[in-house]
């Protein structure tokens, strides 16, 4: 025994009106998602040199923490040097 199928079961019924639906494009939330996350590709090498991501974070640590001591540092020359032409003006 088979089921009578209603041949209008897909169409769009007539009451809606589609001049009051905002249409919105396609990729409406990639800007928002993308500002949550951090996806970094890696070429090959890296990737063989680092398998997981936990040694990629600590790795980049270890870059960050000596590139701000390097900041310090310079800082700190910096400073120096200003300090001691004051001196010799004076």
């Amino acid at each position: 025994m088979k089921k009578n199928v209603d041949d209008d079961a897909d169409e769009m019924r007539s009451e809606y009106d589609l001049s009051k639906l905002k249409f919105v494009g396609r990729g409406i939330y990639a800007k928002r998602y993308r500002s949550g996350t951090n996806i970094v590709k890696l070429d090959r090498d890296v990737r063989e040199a680092f398998p997981d991501d936990e040694s990629v974070n600590e790795a980049l640590r270890v870059i960050a923490k000596a590139a701000k001591k390097q900041a310090s540092r310079a800082k700190k020359a910096t400073r120096r040097t200003a300090t001691s032409r004051t001196r010799r003006a004076a």
